[in-house]
């Protein structure tokens, strides 16, 4: 008996039906089964899962003879379930990795409740995913198991059959099945939820729920929308015959009367000219089922009450006048923003013509997302060294705590940042500033970059459009032509920047400031920092931080970071951090972390990031650029080497020469870490010549370089490279990292 059974309906989803079933059979939770069931497909579904089931033992095929609707077909794949537990799939949907385990995990935590919960996560062709919006009532909170009096906002999520997992005996017992017609999933899921007798929630998102453009069943124009009110006659018939679910009336008549004003205002779902019918049907079901007592909205309040009083007239006049409303309102919006930006236009226009004030600077970092990289280094050795220079940061107002005291906030888009950038004269920022700028004579632009390039970057994307989407080249080269200063970290950056950005500003090959911190931190502020990231003492830390891949659209997962914990063991823990231009983990959306997995992708500074750990897995990162200065282990996953090449190109073969020991799969990364060859001499050596050609001027200082160069008019010689032995951070003791790296 599995502990699974999977069932999946199969119509008219043949495009769909291969990513389903692989996103079944590839979990690593493998004590399961799937029961594809052809409901009479007039496409290759059939076909496509008899070859599944030939394939793998664990699939089976029901072919119906004759189309009978999803609810049939669910029943058909119920009385084939040997499961203990009855799992749902729509044949468009698919699985996150690791749902199974997930699930498996928590129905064991929970002592097997009759209904587990789980969350899902809608997902668009273009790659974008929006998670559940109501995902707060599956907290993990209060007793592992209840019944729904205990929780009843669980209604408020989705009430669809897919997102739970039911147990068998427990179905069979109840005598549930699913009926015919549109909405079969309603006189399903409230039932089983009223009638089950401990329910559990897990607060992961399990399954991708697909919105396709076209083709969806629930989307297309016709009367058999009209079956929602024999479904809702199916659910109050089953608790006219349980007296003691009476209390769920109130309630269940409110969400009704929600789904019938969702129904009658979506566009093309009723055909024209049965609205008035659809509406005296509704009206028939007001006052059969009322049941006054459930709270209601106020903004739902007429609505509802024009359903029970049948004034479908009055409802479309309503409906109408508020869609007029909210784009009457939209482009009010519209307007008062532009006359809003015409104004701050003026306002700059005016400033420019001001002297400009030569002891003020401005600095920014990523496009304004916070105090942070060589910006900050460069910001924080300017006030220590410049006498009398006044420093401000631009930053949104969501990052303004990281702004540290003494330095003056500016918002984009306010009058004060327009009068900044008009009059300030010195500008530097890791990005360009807003196109808009206009560089005065007498003011100093510093480029800082942020990081030593790897992948292919400005000019060299002319030949990779894929790679540069909607770039700019023209306005690219213009923002360029208006630096003074172009930061270098070693002759590699050097000979890139100067080629693919060119124009006449000046290179200062100092080093990198943003790296200044990895030779001046003292062990105390390690400690502190682990111990914030609850990082145990005695545990290894790895950093995990890729870089975004242009060719991958949504989310990306270049790791199975659960696995690789599970290989390592109890004494290490992985810090999660994604890229900046990606939203999601290491982890599936939603997903709660795994105990070993920590999520650091909120964490501003990655400079601290990297002290708090004891080494670095990346992929083309330029972070391993930085890395190495702490002289930790680097340990590479280039699994899609050639296809990330393909896409974005490298300016250098890093697999010829990496910072460390190289892995081309998830299996060849376990056998580096359990062989000890992460930390080994092989890879040492790597990273001391890695870090030779890389980081030669890095010794603590490259910021006070630059400031007394730009900022105080000084010409300090050119930095001689760093010896080898003199490149150890302060921050951790040589006796201690000689122990590290001659373990294994």
């Amino acid at each position: 008996m599995p502990r699974f059974s999977v069932i999946v309906p199969a119509y008219r989803v043949q495009a769909y039906l291969h990513a389903c079933l692989d996103s079944v059979l590839n979990q690593s939770f493998k004590d399961h089964e799937i029961i594809v069931v052809d409901d009479c497909s007039p496409d290759a579904c059939g076909s496509i899962a008899d070859e599944y089931a030939a394939r793998d033992p664990r699939v089976s095929v029901v072919h119906l003879p004759a189309n009978s609707g999803l609810g049939p077909a669910r029943n058909a794949g119920v009385e084939r379930a040997s499961g203990d537990y009855l799992l749902f799939l729509d044949g468009d949907d698919t699985f996150t990795p690791e749902a199974l385990q997930a699930v498996a995990d928590r129905l064991e935590e929970t002592g097997g409740p009759d209904v587990l919960v789980y969350d899902y996560a809608r997902t668009y062709w273009s790659g974008k995913s929006e998670r559940n919006v109501f995902s707060q009532a599956l907290a993990e909170t209060g007793p592992p198991t209840f019944r729904l009096a205990d929780r009843p906002e669980l209604l408020k999520v989705l009430m669809v059959v897919w997102n739970k997992a039911y147990r068998r005996e427990f179905v069979e017992a109840e005598g549930f099945t699913f009926p015919p017609g549109y909405y079969e999933d309603t006189p399903w899921t409230y039932p089983v939820l009223m009638a089950a007798g401990s329910i559990a929630v897990l607060d992961a998102v399990c399954v991708d729920y697909r919105q396709r453009r076209r083709g969806n069943i629930l989307s297309t124009t016709t009367r058999r929308h009209f079956d929602v009110f024999d479904q809702y006659d199916r659910v109050f018939a089953f608790i006219d015959a349980r007296p003691e679910l009476a209390v769920w009336r109130p309630v269940l008549f409110r969400r009704m009367l929600d789904h019938f004003s969702t129904l009658f205002t979506s566009p093309g779902r009723l055909p024209r000219g049965t609205r008035a019918q659809f509406f005296r049907r509704a009206r028939a079901h007001c006052r059969r089922y009322r049941a006054p007592g459930a709270a209601v909205p106020r903004r739902a309040r007429l609505r509802h009450a024009l359903f029970r009083l049948g004034a479908h007239r009055t409802y479309r006049a309503l409906w109408a006048g508020q869609r007029l409303r909210g784009r009457l309102a939209g482009a009010a919006r519209a307007v008062r923003r532009a006359l809003r930006g015409a104004a701050l236009q003026l306002h700059y226009r005016v400033q420019l013509r001001l002297p400009v004030r030569p002891g003020e600077a401005v600095f920014a970092a990523y496009w304004n997302r916070g105090y942070t990289c060589s910006p900050a280094a460069l910001e924080a050795a300017a006030r220590d060294l410049v006498p009398g220079l006044r420093t401000s940061w631009i930053c949104h107002p969501a990052y303004a705590h990281t702004v540290p005291d003494g330095v003056r906030v500016l918002h984009p888009g306010t009058a004060a940042y327009w009068t900044a950038l008009a009059r300030s004269r010195y500008l530097v920022n890791n990005v360009n500033f807003d196109r808009r700028l206009v560089k005065r004579h007498g003011q100093v632009l510093v480029q800082t970059h942020h990081g030593t390039p790897l992948k292919t970057m400005g000019t060299d994307l002319v030949h990779r459009p894929a790679a540069a989407g909607s770039m700019d080249f023209a306005q690219l080269l213009r923002n360029v032509d208006k630096w003074d200063f172009s930061l270098s970290a070693n002759q590699h950056s050097t000979l890139v920047w100067e080629r693919i950005y060119p124009s006449g500003y000046t290179t200062l090959e100092y080093g990198s400031p943003r790296n200044d911190v990895f030779h001046r931190a003292r062990p105390e502020l390690i400690a502190r920092l682990r111990a914030e990231l609850g990082v145990r003492e005695g545990v290894t830390a790895l950093l995990y931080a890729p870089t975004h891949r242009d060719y991958l659209r949504g989310r990306q997962r270049p790791l199975d970071l659960e696995q690789l914990v599970r290989v390592l063991g109890p004494r290490y823990v992985v810090l999660a951090r994604s890229h900046y231009l990606d939203t999601a983990t290491g982890t599936p959306a939603g997903r709660t972390p795994h105990p070993q997995i920590i999520d650091v992708g909120g964490h501003l500074s990655v400079e601290e990031l990297c002290l708090a750990s004891d080494g670095l897995i990346t992929d083309y990162s330029s972070l391993m650029f930085d890395y190495v200065n702490l002289d930790r282990p680097v340990v590479l996953h280039l699994e899609d080497r050639q296809a990330y090449e393909a896409a974005r190109g490298t300016y250098f073969d890093l697999e010829a020469f990496p910072p460390g020991a190289v892995a081309r799969s998830q299996e060849e990364l376990h056998e580096i870490f359990t062989s000890g060859h992460w930390r080994g001499p092989r890879s040492t050596q790597r990273r001391a010549a890695f870090r030779a050609r890389f980081c030669p001027y890095d010794d603590g200082h490259a910021a006070e370089r630059v400031v007394r160069r730009v900022f105080l008019g000084d010409a300090p010689a050119q930095p001689q490279p760093v010896a080898s032995g003199e490149l150890r951070p302060s921050g951790v003791p040589r006796q201690v990292m000689v122990r590290e790296y001659t373990n294994g």
